[in-house]
């Protein structure tokens, strides 16, 4: 019993050393903004605001360098943004490298496989290549993937498992 009792606070005082050498809290996920660098800004613009029909009010802070963007709102408290690659590479400091379209996905989740196919067809119609066609799924669900035109991978995707509201 006391090896046990032991053994819990040596167990406590490690959890807490590791928590203060990690800063002391975690870090609670809040992901209000995904940011999308892009070639050219009012070309992506285009594509999701008249080709997929999401909000907007256009470009904004274009009086700055480096400042350009434009937001989308997906849902409460989530936004798109669209940015230069170059103007967020000079922002992080970071070169600009090439673009990959395997480093990514993002999901859109919809509540049939006809939704997805319609989705997909506003995709292509848009402008983005469809990837790959919408079809079943091993897992059960119906998906198929297209990238927009500076090659950012999306997912369309039903689970009959989760219910997406509006």
């Amino acid at each position: 019993m006391i090896h046990r009792a032991r053994a819990f606070l040596i167990a406590i005082l490690l959890v807490a050393m590791m928590s203060a050498a990690f800063g002391g809290e975690t870090m609670n996920p809040r992901i209000t903004i995904i940011t999308l660098g892009v070639d050219d800004l009012e070309k992506a613009v285009v594509f999701y605001r008249d080709g997929l029909g999401w909000p907007t009010k256009g470009i904004v802070g274009k009086k700055f360098e480096h400042g350009a963007v434009a937001f989308f709102d997906l849902q409460p408290g989530l936004q798109l943004a669209l940015w230069a690659r170059a103007d967020l590479a000079h922002d992080t400091g970071l070169a600009q490298t090439s673009r990959s379209s395997t480093e990514l996905s993002l999901g859109h989740n919809v509540n049939s496989a006809q939704e997805v196919d319609a989705a997909m067809a506003r995709a292509r119609q848009a402008g983005a290549k469809i990837v790959k066609p919408a079809g079943k799924t091993f897992w059960g669900g119906y998906s198929g993937y297209f990238a927009d035109p500076d090659g950012h991978l999306w997912e369309v995707t039903w689970n009959p498992q989760i219910r997406v509201s509006d």
